[in-house]
This record gives structure tokens, C-alpha cells and sequence, in this order.
């Protein structure tokens, strides 16, 4: 097989099927209770989807969802019609006389069989859609300059974009197997097992050289064995290879390249100096709660969003001091005091109980304890509990800290005890409500010390492989960071705060629990319960507490969207600041703008909206100041996506689907520095107009990864250098995670997240942005839109992307698969990029994570395992895995036992199935003869002129026409005198064939071949639909690049037709030629190919994302396909078979004009078109003509089981009867439909239908054939 020719590359899409596009009408979408994802909604990414997806609306061709092609490795011997072990009598005289004159070339003893396979077809092929997703992407090459002494190194290359031209030297497959291959023979390079009648009087040297027998056969022995090389040793064996065989992935020459000058380090505002700050964070707490006792602190609300508790500044400092004294002193273990300062402790305590977490926190800073917040363990098997566990086992931690309520929630072991969940270190598990704690003694007091370089308190964070780390906080960052936020926000004493997020950590920790104590400011905090129930409580307590100040979440005020319509007198007037804790995704703008424009009317103010940009490791990074405050006007950019990919940042004026619109996250904090580096290796500055990591340095930072000094040191000290390798500053800087840019006015932009980042052939992808697209594809029928999960696998040395999604209960395997399909589209559309694998899951068997969302990281590990169970998959690894490795060098003196035990001992299991071995045709004048399937028609239009070949019927049921040997050697010899006379085409022309299903377009298949013209099989456009059916046809013949169209009467008038001229310009048409009358005479000559590897026909089929390709299909590839096929099937000339295949394409195509000449069976040829008006024609014919072979489309079993589930008693009374089946193969284009299959075996079980007879055939666009029943 050849490969695609870049031309032969539609550069635009097909239109898709009208049915899986239609956008579905906007409506009211119900909230899923646990979604985390509504901060990747976006209307107007929604509109570009939509948009992008209808450029696949007018196609008519088959489902978008064909990954078929014909493709087939098989070596160039294997191409003939005689066969050793199918053939029938007729052709028994010529197997022989095949036999007689092999000739006994062998293989080396200890080449596997499976190199055989190696040479047949190069696994470096790829599909026609990889390449197209990474625009001047190197594809994978193919060897069709090698020399003739290795014809057998045919290979597929399906090019995916016009712009390649250039490709390096194509990889020679038969390298180190020269030694094994006579080199007279030219056209064989395959490894063959020894033949029947193999004689020992012929032995074979180490180079396959045939010896005469009186040579002893021990000295020959001596002689191979000296003549091998030296043994490698044996750890050589072992090793893996991979990446010397792997294609490398060239950079795309056309790639946008950072084109600014040097961004320099971006300092923020001094500091303020304040006259009675406190010197810590401690010395805060116990002013308020000695000289204002009674200020409300925190105030608790129930799920009913009533106030349950008020926490007062006396009081928080009295259980905190009464904390304290117990842990330090009537916390004992054989009367040694169980804790010392430094010693950290675990805080367990749930989202709904902020007055414990509190007393909890500050009595551990008292105590010169550290606190270690994490996550209610719920269940033994939590996702990432076990990564928690690690953390706390490496963190020392031996006490847990926790309430009464939520201890008893805890689940316990048969003792009553508290189970010791997996991977945790064993815990005393201690609860702080007041009857616990020891009143402290007269003469005990704490020590409150000014802010130290000494850790505070230690935050969990999970990284995106799933590993959790410790980040630690000093006094000193502490206290520094709440100044910087203090001043950067504005805060001043006495303020109302409502807290949405999470308070244990990030945001939520930094100003619900540490600068609003700092400030004396009053928390209401609002727990995620109640969120739930009630998403508008947030703004309610709001307006009713009068707040100066809320912390949300882009989901929060999306949530509020979807509710607001219930509650008319909200005020929003009493903000001055709603900080956007997620500000620096860039999704987050959407719901801000929505917000600001139902709630700008109930007195919300533009300028309040402060997007914030954060990270565990150096907490607030950037945050928008209000224009009071004397912050900027906001920033918004609108990037192109595809140049985002390359890290270079190109503002994109016009109206473009694949744009990212960003807001700014505002200035850098006071007192920080700040730049943006290179992401990979050295920390070098970026230019002004290229994405970097953001780094900073602050005193308001997070120290390092407790215990972990390897990779804090990369992280906590990082140095960042200029151009010309001088570091920017003496101090070093903390790397964020953020990714981003400086704009104009010093705004800080963010584009995502380094834990989002998948790095596919070279460029990058936010996994956040993958999921607003696959969002925007109106998923509510089908899928939870909080249940998404987008993450990157390695294969091959490089990230491939996967997407995981829940199905509904009520969404069909159908439905969800065209939505599926549609996702496939938007996402190579939008970010030019495959999908290696979409899977939907059953509902609710996702990992969840501790405050809703999916835990992706062990989704991630799920899929690595193979347990995710899905219920639906589609799998397309051709769109991305574009850099296969080279078709692996045996070692010659590895045998098949070292393989087998080395695999072992590397602990690996050999990935390969080989099918039935295809005898080897030897090198001889008959053999040859029958390379070529025009000869084969010939041959078989002498020696059996009346045989019949095939049987069309018509939806009566009649036969509309039949074709002998001779009849369509005639036919074809007519087609190709006027190709040659009225077209005037020469050797290699491209001819399309625009014909209905029929011998018309078998005869006119073989005209092509007889005239040495190059056929394209194409499906005529539908009369009633021509608007979405015509352009297609259309873009073949201009793809294909054909001088000729052959086609009937009818169809030629349909093609020139007003109509027509209404959906496509048809003065641009070639050569239109009708072979309805065409005069009788006789090919003067007919044409041979000067070598099996010329071009014998185009297959053009569309991918699954929409992309037509032709794939080039040579004489010697065409040969094989039909030999393996003959010989799977057991396919002879006394055999009949049913065809219900449409015959445009990949394995229809093949069975429909190719199989019945080769083999010379019989073949009843049904119309699936002829289904429509007679649902039970291709059944009936099936049983009238006792067919015991027959191939149908899914879509055909589908028709069938619909249309006659009622109708198999009026079948039988008929006479139907299927007991003659012995295989039904179904074509599976896109999946194996399991249920269908199922039902069709079923129903049909009553016509005698065999349960075991319903098998799937299997095969791709690169291989239309990989396994056949």
C-alpha cells in the first residue's frame, strides 16, 4: 500500500451528519448537584463549538464515524489466486504445477515467524487524521523509494495535511534481513517456513545460500556458528529499545516564535508601614480577644442557611488557650507528655463545623503546635486517602484533632474504635469539644513570640500524578501575608466577610480564618451543604449582614445564575469587593460577565468583581484592586488558541472558533517581585509575548514541601536568569504553577495551570479549556457537565489526551456515541489536537473529590489500571499517536526461547497476535501472472467464461442484472476503449466512479484498471438532498485530482443540473462520460502494470473527526487483501455469498468489486438502499439462495431488528429460513454494538439463525481487515 498523497488530503472538512449536529436549543439547565465544572461555561465558546460542528452539517456520506480505509500488510508473494489450501478442483492442475517449481529459499531458523508480519506492513503507518491535528506535524513515512530489493517494505502512510512536503529518508524495514534474501528475487523479501516436501538433502548456510548435501552436516554447522557474530551478553536482551525505534516528532517549521523583547522582574508595591501592627499572627488574636471580647468573629450556619453559632473574639481566645494547656499538658504516654512544640497534628474536621476548625487551628499556633488540615475521611477506600495517609506518616503526625459529632461519622472497627484507614500511620484520635478540655492553671500562660522563620502550619496539596505534599507556612509568611492581602484588599476593622470556600485551605484559610483575625473582621461562613441546597444563601447573608466583602468561586456565581430567578429583593449594594478565588482560570471570565449582568441591577457595581490568581506554594499571587483602592481599569485579551499551544501569545482581532478570552488577575501583590519564565529546564526570562511559569518572591510565600528537600528546591528556589545566562536577583524565587503573562498596565494574565498542562507532539494543552469544549457541545441529554475529567496518558514517550465523562441512566449507547463523535469533532476543530480516548462511565462511579468535582488524578490512575468500567468507549489512538516506532531488527541470534524469558525477567508480556500463516507463493512465471487482479479477470474469462461472478438484486427481490467471467471481461473491455478513445485519459489517470450499487460499477472498476487508469469509487449524490450530498461528491474529485468522471445517464444530468449549479460550480467538473451506451469494441491491448506496486485504486473515507482522506492502494497490496480474505473465509468459485454493504468504501468496497474475482465465488450483491422499501429482502435472499456466508452493516442489523421484531412469524410462514448460515459478519465502522448484535441473534434464533453465527469483523482505515470471522 502506498501512502496519501498530500494532495489526496481534503484540507477542509466534510460537512457531519445533519443528525448529529443539530445544535440543541438553549434551555434552562438544571444544576447537577456535585458540578464543579459550571466555571468552564462560556456561551460564546458554546457558539464557536456550534459553529465549528456545523461545518460537518451537509454531509450525506456515511456516519462521520468511519476510521476505515484499505490498508492491508501483506507480503508480495502472497498475491494470487491459486491457493494451496482453498482451492477447488478446477484449479488443481495449476497449484501443482506452483509446487513443482518452487524454489526451497528458507529463512534463518531463528527469525520469528512474526517478522514475517514486520516486513508485510509497517507499523509506522497512521491514520489519516493523526497528522492533520498537529498542523506540519512529521508523519510517519513511507517506504516507497526503497530499492527493489525491497519491494516487500509497502507501507501505508496516510498523510493528514497538504502542507508536508518535505520528510526525511524513509526507514528500510528489511535492514539486517538482506543476509536471509536471495538476491535475485526482486519482489519477495518475506521470511518463509519450511514448505511441504522439504528435503534434507538441501541444508542452507548462515546467508540462505542452498548447500549440497555431501557436505557434513556438522562441519555446516561449525561453519554457521563461526560465521555468527559473538553472543551479545545477556542483559542486552533486555533492554528496551524503544526509544532509538521511535519516530522522531520534527517542530512544525510554520509555528508561531516569541518575537518580544525580555519581560524584566515586575516588582509590586511597597509595603505599608503600620503603626500598631501587631508582630504576629498570635498577638492579633490576643488583643481582639482581651480588649474587644465580645466583636463577633466567625458565624456558623446550618443547611437551612440559619445562624447555628457566633463565635466572639473572647471566645475563641479562651478555647483556643484551654486547647493549648490540654494538648501540652493532660495529653500523656507513660507519663511523658505525648506532644512537644513542633510536633504536628492532624485537623479533622468537616466543611459545615468553621467554629472548631478555628478554636482547633489557633490553639495548636498556642501550643507551638503544628496544624495539618485535611479532609474528612468518609470511607475506608477514599479517593486519594491513601496519598493523605503518606502525607501524614511523613509529617510524623500521631494525633488527630476532631469533634464529637464528626468523630462518631467516622467509621469504626469492631472494637468501636476508629478504623486506621489504608496507607494511614496509626492515630489517637482526640475531641476538642468543651467537656475535654482542662481549664489552663493560674500561673500557665502562653507564649506568644513575635513571627518566626519557624513553620506555622502545614497545607495539603495534591499534584496532578495524585501524590499529596506538604506545603509549609512560617509565622513570618504568615504574618507577611496578611499583610499583603490587608493592604491589597483594602481591610479595615470591624468588616463583614462571607466566606463560600473551603476554610481549611487556600483562599478560604487565608482570609476566613487568618487576615480577617488579624483585622477583627466577622466571618459569615458558608458551608458547601448549603450551597448545595441553596446556591443563593451567599448573596442572601450578603444583603443581610450587610458584607463589605465576599470570596467565592466562579461556580458559586454560576450557581447564583441558575437560582436567581427565585429571589427578586436581593441588594448586592454593601460589596466593595467579591473576590473570584479562581479567578486565574481563564473560564472563570464567563461567569463573572454573566453575573455582572443579572445582578448589575440589584445594585452590584462592575468595578467590585476582583479576580484573584493563587497557588499553594506562594499563596495570593495577584489580585484585582478595586478603582477605590487605586487598581487599573480591568484587562481582557482575546488569544489565539493555537498559538497558546506554542506558548506564544497572538491577540486575535477576528471573529476565529479556536480563541481563549482571558481577564486579568490584576497587580502583583505588595512587596512581591515577580517574572515569568521558561516552563522546561533552565528558568530563563520569557519575551514580552510568550507564556511563562510565574514566578515570585516574596516574604509572603509558602517555605517548602515538608520532608521533600529534592524537589522544594526546585520549586522554593528557583533562579531565574536572563538571556545571557546572569541571574535576575540574589534572592530566590517561588515557582507558582501558573501560567501566564504581564499585560498592559502591569496586569497579570493567567492561561492555566501547570497541573492542567498535557504536552502532545510539542504543544500544549490546557486540560480546562478541553473541557469548556467538550462542554459546549450541549452535553445535558447525555452526560453530568460537572462530571467531566480531561487528563493526559503517556504512550510512546508522549502525553496523549483522554477524556472520562458520566452517562446518564436514560442517554442511549447511540445517542451518547454521536455526542461522543460530535466531542471528537469540536476538540479537533477548536485546539487541532486528538483524542486518544473518550470514555462515559455509569453515573455516580467516578472518584469524587472532598468538596464535589472528580478527583482526577485517581480517575486517571483508574484508567491506567483498567478499572474504570466504562460503559461506553472511543478509542482513536490513529488521531494522535503519530510517532509509532519503526518496525523492530530481530536479533539473529536471539531465539524464540531468550525472547520469551527475557520478556519475562523485564516483566513484560510480548503485546502480539499473529493470524494463520499464508503459504508462500514461490517465484515463477504462472505465479506472477496472477499479481494483478485485471489478469486474474482474464484468465478467469478464458478458463471459465460462463461461471457466474455476481447477482444484483432489487427491493422485489428479482434479479436486476447478473455478470459472468466473460461478460464483465467485456464490459470492462468496452469501459476502457472509451476511457481511452472518448476521454482520451493515459496510463495513471484518475477516474472517479459516480454509480448507485451494482455491476455498473464493478465493470467500470476493472475498465479502469484495463485501460491503466486509477479508479475512485464515489456515492452518487441523493436527487431529493443534492444541497448536502453534492459537495461532497464534489470534494473527492477535486481531492482524487480526476481527469474523468464515469458515471450513468441519469446521474451525468443530475450533475449538470440547475440544482446542482445551486450547490456547486459545475463548469469545474472534468470529463463527465456515461457507459450506459457504449460501442462493442475490443481493448486492443489491455494494460499490465510495470511493478505490484503501482497505484492500483484510491479508497476515500471519512474519519471519525470529520477529515476525508484517500488512502493509495497498489496492485501488490490490492492482492493480498483479497488472499487473506479468500483464505479466512474459505472463499472458492462453487462457494455463494450475500453482500449488504454499501460499496464505496474500505471492507464493502472490497467485498463488493474485488473478492468475487479473485476467489470466484459467487456474490448476491443486495442494495442497503433497497432495505428501505423491503425491510426483509436481504434476509429472504439469504434464505432463498441457502447462503452460508453473508456481510452486512451495522446499520443493515439495525434496520432489521427494528423492522421485523413483529414480523418473524409472517417470515417463517414465508419460508424463511436462516438455519443455513454458518457466518453473519457485521462491518463494525466505529465500535462493536454489543446489544445490537445481541438482539439481532435473538429475534432471528426463530428462523434457525445460530447463536454462534452473528460474529464482528474488525479493521481501521489503515487496515480495513484486521480480524475476520
Amino acid at each position: 500500500i502506498l501512502g496519501v498523497d498530500p494532495s489526496l488530503q481534503a484540507e477542509n472538512r466534510v460537512p457531519g451528519s445533519s443528525q448529529a449536529t443539530a445544535g440543541a436549543p438553549k434551555q434552562q439547565k438544571s444544576r447537577s448537584t456535585n458540578s464543579r465544572d459550571e466555571r468552564f461555561r462560556s456561551d460564546v465558546h458554546t457558539e464557536a463549538v456550534q459553529a465549528a460542528l456545523a461545518k460537518y452539517k451537509e454531509r450525506k456520506m456515511p456516519m462521520p464515524s468511519k476510521r476505515r480505509s484499505v490498508l492491508v500488510h501483506s507480503s508480495v508473494e502472497t498475491y494470487t489466486p491459486p491457493d494451496t489450501s482453498s482451492a477447488s478442483e478446477d484449479e488443481g492442475s495449476l497449484r501443482r504445477q506452483g509446487r513443482i517449481s518452487s524454489t526451497p529459499f528458507q529463512s534463518h531458523s531463528n527469525v520469528e515467524p512474526w517478522l514475517n508480519r514486520v516486513i508485510q506492513g509497517s507499523s509506522t503507518s497512521s491514520s489519516a487524521s493523526s497528522t492533520s491535528s498537529h498542523p506540519g506535524g512529521k508523519p510517519a513515512a513511507a517506504s516507497n523509494t526503497a530499492p527493489a530489493t525491497t519491494a516487500a517494505t509497502v507501507l501505508a502512510d496516510l498523510m493528514a495535511h497538504t502542507q508536508i512536503e518535505n520528510h526525511s529518508a524513509p526507514p528500510d524495514v528489511t535492514t539486517g534481513l538482506v543476509e536471509y534474501l536471495h538476491h535475485e528475487r526482486p519482489q519477495v523479501a518475506s521470511v518463509r517456513g519450511v514448505p511441504r516436501g522439504y528435503s534434507s538433502s538441501i541444508l542452507e548456510t548462515a546467508d540462505g545460500v542452498p548447500v549440497n548435501s555431501r557436505v557434513s552436516s556438522k562441519i555446516q554447522q561449525l561453519l554457521n556458528t563461526l560465521k555468527r557474530p559473538k553472543r551479545p551478553p545477556l542483559k542486552e536482551f533486555f533492554v528496551d529499545d524503544f526509544e532509538e525505534l521511535l519516530e522522531v516528532q520534527q517542530p512544525d517549521p510554520n509555528q508561531p516564535k516569541p518575537e518580544g523583547n525580555q519581560v524584566n522582574v515586575l516588582k509590586g508595591e511597597p509595603l505599608g508601614v503600620v503603626t500598631n501592627w501587631p508582630p504576629s499572627l498570635l498577638a492579633a488574636l490576643q488583643r481582639w480577644g482581651t480588649t474587644q471580647p465580645k466583636a463577633p468573629c466567625l458565624t456558623a450556619l446550618d443547611t437551612t442557611g440559619k445562624a447555628i453559632y457566633t463565635l466572639t473574639y473572647g471566645k475563641l481566645w479562651s478555647r483556643s488557650l484551654k486547647l493549648a494547656y490540654t494538648l501540652l499538658n493532660k495529653l500523656t504516654t507513660k507519663n511523658e507528655p505525648l506532644l512537644k512544640p513542633g510536633d504536628r497534628v492532624a485537623l479533622v474536621f468537616p466543611n459545615s463545623d468553621p467554629v472548631m476548625f478555628m478554636v482547633a487551628f489557633y490553639g495548636c499556633l498556642l501550643a507551638e503546635l503544628i496544624p495539618v488540615p485535611i479532609e474528612v475521611p468518609l470511607t475506608r477506600k477514599d479517593a486519594g486517602s491513601q496519598q493523605i495517609g503518606f502525607l501524614l506518616g511523613s509529617c510524623g503526625v500521631t494525633l488527630a484533632l476532631t469533634t464529637d459529632a464528626c468523630q462518631k461519622g467516622l467509621p469504626k472497627a469492631q472494637t468501636g474504635e476508629v478504623v486506621t484507614f489504608k496507607g494511614w500511620p496509626r492515630l489517637i484520635w482526640f475531641v476538642i469539644d468543651g467537656k475535654h478540655l482542662a481549664k489552663p492553671t493560674k500561673d500557665w500562660h502562653p507564649q506568644v513570640r513575635d513571627a518566626s522563620a519557624e513553620i506555622a502550619y502545614i497545607e495539603y496539596k495534591t499534584s496532578k500524578e495524585g501524590s499529596t505534599v506538604g506545603i509549609t507556612v512560617s509565622h513570618a509568611s504568615m504574618l507577611a501575608h496578611c499583610h499583603a492581602l490587608t493592604q491589597a484588599c483594602g481591610y479595615s476593622e470591624a468588616e463583614t466577610l462571607t466566606n463560600v470556600l473551603d476554610f481549611k485551605r487556600e483562599a478560604g484559610l487565608w482570609h476566613g480564618v487568618l487576615t480577617s483575625v488579624m483585622n477583627r473582621m466577622h466571618v459569615i461562613s458558608i458551608p458547601y451543604a448549603l450551597m448545595k441546597v441553596n446556591p443563593l444563601s451567599w448573596i442572601q447573608k450578603v444583603c443581610s449582614y450587610k458584607a463589605r466583602v465576599a470570596v467565592v468561586k466562579s461556580r458559586d456565581m454560576h450557581w447564583s445564575l441558575l437560582a436567581q430567578r427565585d429571589q427578586r429583593d436581593v441588594s448586592l449594594s454593601s460589596l466593595r469587593m467579591l473576590i473570584v478565588a479562581d479567578g486565574a482560570n481563564p473560564w472563570s471570565i464567563s461567569s463573572c460577565d454573566a453575573f455582572l449582568n443579572v445582578f448589575q441591577s440589584r445594585g452590584l457595581r462592575p468595578e467590585v468583581i476582583c479576580p484573584c490568581a493563587s497557588s499553594s506554594e506562594a499563596l495570593t499571587v495577584a489580585i484585582r484592586r478595586p478603582s477605590e483602592l487605586g487598581g487599573p481599569p480591568p484587562g481582557k485579551a482575546v488569544l489565539s488558541m493555537n498559538c497558546l499551544s506554542f506558548g506564544v501569545i497572538r491577540v486575535d482581532t477576528e471573529e476565529k472558533l479556536s480563541v481563549l478570552t482571558v481577564q486579568d488577575v490584576g497587580q502583583i501583590m505588595p512587596g512581591a517581585s515577580m517574572c515569568v519564565v521558561k516552563v522546561d529546564g533552565t528558568p530563563y526570562l520569557c519575551k514580552a509575548d510568550e507564556v511563562g511559569e510565574i514566578c515570585v518572591n516574596s516574604g509572603a510565600t509558602g517555605t517548602a514541601y515538608f520532608g521533600l528537600l529534592g524537589i522544594t528546591k526546585n520549586v522554593f528556589e528557583a533562579i531565574p536568569v536572563t538571556a545571557a545566562g546572569m541571574p535576575v536577583s540574589d534572592q530566590p524565587f517561588t515557582r507558582t504553577g501558573l501560567l501566564g503573562f504581564v499585560g498592559p498596565d502591569y496586569l497579570v494574565f493567567v492561561v492555566g495551570k501547570l497541573d492542567g498542562l498535557m504536552t502532545v507532539s510539542g504543544r500544549r494543552h490546557n486540560a480546562d479549556d478541553v473541557v469548556a469544549t467538550a462542554l459546549a457541545v450541549e452535553p445535558m441529554k447525555f452526560v453530568y457537565r460537572g462530571r467531566i475529567a480531561v487528563f493526559s496518558v503517556p504512550v510512546l514517550h508522549d502525553d496523549r489526551i483522554v477524556l472520562v465523562a458520566e452517562q446518564r441512566p436514560d442517554a442511549s449507547e447511540e445517542d451518547s456515541f454521536q455526542w461522543m463523535s460530535r466531542v471528537l469533532q469540536a476538540i479537533d476543530s477548536i485546539h487541532q489536537v486528538g483524542v486518544y480516548c473518550l470514555a462515559l462511565v455509569p453515573a455516580n462511579t467516578l472518584p469524587k473529590a472532598p468538596l464535589g468535582g472528580i478527583h482526577i488524578s485517581e480517575t486517571k490512575q483508574r484508567f491506567l489500571e483498567g478499572a474504570l468500567h466504562p460503559c461506553n468507549v472511543l478509542m482513536c489512538p490513529h488521531t494522535c499517536v503519530t510517532n509509532l516506532p519503526k518496525p523492530r531488527q530481530k536479533q539473529p541470534d536471539v531465539g524464540p526461547a531468550s525472547m520469551i524469558v527475557g520478556n519475562l525477567v523485564a516483566g513484560k508480556r510480548i503485546a502480539q497476535a499473529s493470524g494463520r500463516d499464508v503459504s508462500q507463493l514461490e517465484d515463477n512465471d504462472q505465479a506472477r501472472k496472477f499479481l494483478y487482479l485485471a489478469d486474474v479477470l482474464q484468465w478467469r474469462a478464458q478458463t471459465t467464461p460462463d461461471h457466474p461472478l455476481f447477482l444484483l438484486l432489487n427491493s422485489k427481490g428479482t434479479v436486476a442484472s447478473t455478470a459472468s467471467c466473460i461478460q464483465l471481461h467485456k464490459r470492462a473491455e468496452r469501459v476502457a476503449v472509451a476511457l481511452m478513445e472518448k476521454g482520451r485519459l493515459n496510463v495513471g489517470d484518475h477516474v472517479a466512479l459516480v454509480y448507485p450499487p451494482g455491476v455498473d460499477l464493478i465493470a467500470t472498476f476493472y475498465g479502469c484498471l484495463y485501460a491503466g487508469c486509477v479508479p475512485i469509487t464515489v456515492r452518487p449524490p441523493h436527487p431529493q438532498n443534492l444541497a448536502t450530498t453534492l459537495p461532497t461528491v464534489k470534494m473527492i474529485v477535486e481531492v482524487s485530482k480526476s481527469a474523468c468522471i464515469l458515471t450513468t445517464q441519469a446521474i451525468m444530468k443530475l450533475l449538470r443540473s440547475k440544482e446542482a449549479a445551486a450547490a456547486v460550480d459545475i463548469k469545474t467538473w472534468p470529463t463527465i462520460l456515461d457507459t450506459d451506451d457504449m460501442p462493442k469494441k475490443k481493448l486492443a491491448n489491455v494494460f499490465r502494470p510495470t511493478s505490484p506496486d503501482m497505484l492500483a485504486y484510491l479508497d476515500f473515507s471519512v474519519s471519525t473527526t470529520g477529515i476525508l482522506a484517500g488512502v493509495k492502494m497498489s496492485h501488490a497490496a490490492t492482492s493480498a487483501l483479497c488472499r487473506s480474505i479468500k483464505l479466512q473465509c474459505e472463499l472458492y468459485p462453487s462457494r455463494q455469498i450475500a453482500i449488504c454493504l454499501d460499496p464505496y468504501c474500505g471492507l464493502g468496497f472490497a467485498l463488493w468489486c474485488l473478492c468475487s474475482i479473485y476467489s470466484g465465488h459467487q456474490s448476491i450483491l443486495v442494495p442497503p438502499l433497497e432495505l428501505e422499501s423491503n425491510v426483509s429482502l436481504w434476509l429472504s435472499a439469504v434464505s432463498q439462495y441457502k447462503v452460508r456466508v453473508t456481510f452486512c452493516s451495522y446499520s443493515v442489523m439495525e434496520m432489521c431488528t427494528k423492522g421485523l421484531g413483529t414480523q418473524t412469524d409472517v417470515l417463517r410462514m414465508k419460508g424463511v429460513n436462516l438455519s443455513c448460515v454458518r457466518t453473519c459478519m457485521v462491518v463494525a465502522e466505529e465500535r462493536p454494538r454489543i446489544t445490537l448484535t445481541q438482539s439481532f441473534s435473538k429475534l432471528f434464533k426463530d428462523l434457525g439463525l445460530s447463536a454462534r453465527a452473528v460474529s464482528t469483523t474488525f479493521g481501521c482505515r489503515v487496515n480495513v481487515a484486521i480480524c475476520l470471522q
